[in-house]
């Protein structure tokens, strides 16, 4: 569900860095701890952090506990947690329902390396929400997506493969391509350059990765046609069938529907990464919510109940290989017991159907109320989301791709936003690029306290 509202308000540059310069004052002052924290940190781990994405500028912000929909930092700051774990915690922190469940496998053993009872039983419960009916466990969604792709090439036998520009599915070497450049740079829609996404990704590799726009379905046959004249026919397309690494791009009406014949009609493999979308914005993901079944699909993130854990589901025909042994799908921890169960306890006990009701009603008052900050300071942007997740897309035209994306985008609106909203008690992904996230713990106040973030920004920002 989206609302696009038009432009009426010129928003005069020099009051953001005004603002934006104010606001980061204020949260720097209150994350001393975090800074101290921070300069004992980075003595023997890379900048001080467990992964590149929680960086933040000066320096990261330290997180002590967390309980249902807040979070406490090492300063005792309390926030709603609206970052949620990069999506992951939709359960909430310290579910009691997957607490039990860890509790309860705990003393079994956490680890064999030999298949048990919640192996099938969750595969199961995955067909079932996503239609499709063979899976296999991995640790992480690029794991997941880095042995998707490997399957479907070793189905098709076929080297080359295609993605969406701008798209984000894992740091495996093969989908660091063509991630996040200067539109100007990107080439024309039926022939987008495949471009490395930082330092260590092998040349001889790159030309493997074809990208191909989002909601396009006419330059998306177009480059398999060039492919194929080529004689380098792609094995698959990966996709999120709704994009979420620039905000939330919907697919428009028929295109999902427009790439599935064109698959099967040039004989490629159709996945659907889930990572992000996969249980957030419905039980089945897009899968479901959207109506068009893929010949696979990953999903991690929300699966795990907040332990790592990925998975990969296809249709008897692909996942074939694996089955006869053509392709080793391998991983010492896949299935690690204390993973499965709690993924089992999610899937069962708390991502209900009263969970994805709770979900729509908390973001139709999310977005409603965005919507109407939108409307009555005139800003250059809209909302929109799906079940748990949801965004403020800051640009004065629809996004539908990547290069609208960067044409219409206002990052230093997301910067503002991001700092009201930290120094309001919501916490929102470093990253400031991200959409929101909900979980089972959130409520109206959550909600409200977000909304009221964004208020006082947009009155800040835009009185005399």
């Amino acid at each position: 569900m989206s609302t696009v509202i038009d432009r009426t308000t010129v928003i005069n540059p020099t009051r953001i860095k005004e603002l934006t310069a104010k606001e980061s004052e204020l949260l720097n002052s209150k994350l001393v701890k975090s800074r101290e924290m921070y300069e004992k940190a980075r003595v023997h781990l890379c900048n001080g952090v467990a992964s590149s994405y929680q960086l933040r500028d000066p320096w990261p912000i330290y997180v002590d506990h967390g309980k249902g929909s807040r979070i406490y930092d090492v300063d005792g700051n309390e926030y709603y947690d609206f970052h949620n774990g990069f999506g992951a915690m939709i359960q909430g922190h310290g579910n009691p329902i997957i607490g039990k469940a860890i509790d309860e496998r705990f003393p079994k053993g956490t680890h064999f390396a030999v298949p048990d009872e919640d192996d099938y039983i969750l595969a199961g419960e995955l067909s079932k929400r996503f239609n499709l009916p063979k899976w296999r466990y991995t640790n992480s969604g690029s794991e997941a997506t880095m042995d998707a792709i490997r399957i479907a090439r070793a189905y098709t036998h076929r080297d080359y493969f295609m993605k969406i520009f701008g798209s984000y599915h894992g740091h495996h070497d093969a989908v660091m391509i063509s991630i996040s450049e200067d539109y100007d740079k990107i080439g024309d829609p039926n022939h987008l350059k495949s471009l490395p996404y930082g330092a260590g990704i092998p040349k001889a590799t790159i030309p493997l990765t074809v990208p191909v726009p989002f909601n396009n379905a006419e330059a998306f046959e177009h480059r398999i046609v060039e492919m194929e004249k080529e004689g380098n026919p792609p094995a698959c397309l990966i996709m999120e069938p709704c994009l979420m690494n620039m905000g939330i791009v919907p697919p428009e009406p028929g295109y999902l529907e427009a790439v599935r014949a064109i698959t099967k009609k040039h004989g490629i493999v159709l996945i659907f990464d889930e990572v992000k979308t996969g249980l957030t914005i419905g039980p089945g993901g897009a899968t479901q919510l959207f109506g068009v079944t893929p010949d696979m699909v990953t999903v991690s993130k929300a699966l795990g109940g907040g332990l790592p854990m990925g998975v990969i589901g296809g249709t008897e025909e692909v996942m074939s290989v694996v089955e006869d042994g053509e392709v080793y799908q391998v991983g010492t921890y896949s299935g690690n017991p204390l993973c499965v169960a709690a993924a089992r306890a999610n899937l069962e006990q708390v991502l209900t159907p009263e969970a994805y009701a709770h979900f729509d009603d908390l973001n139709s008052r999310l977005m409603e109320g965005c919507t109407d900050v939108v409307k009555r300071f005139g800003f250059p942007g809209y909302a929109v989301g799906f079940g748990a997740k949801g965004c403020i897309t800051f640009s004065p035209k629809k996004v539908v791709d990547y290069v609208t994306f960067r044409e219409g985008q206002r990052s230093e609106l997301n910067e503002l936003c991001w700092l009201y909203a930290m120094n309001r008690g919501v916490f929102m992904t470093p990253g400031r690029e991200e959409e929101w996230t909900l979980s089972v713990a959130h409520d109206y106040a959550a909600v409200d306290a977000y909304i009221s973030a964004f208020d006082e920004m947009a009155h800040d920002l835009t009185k005399d």
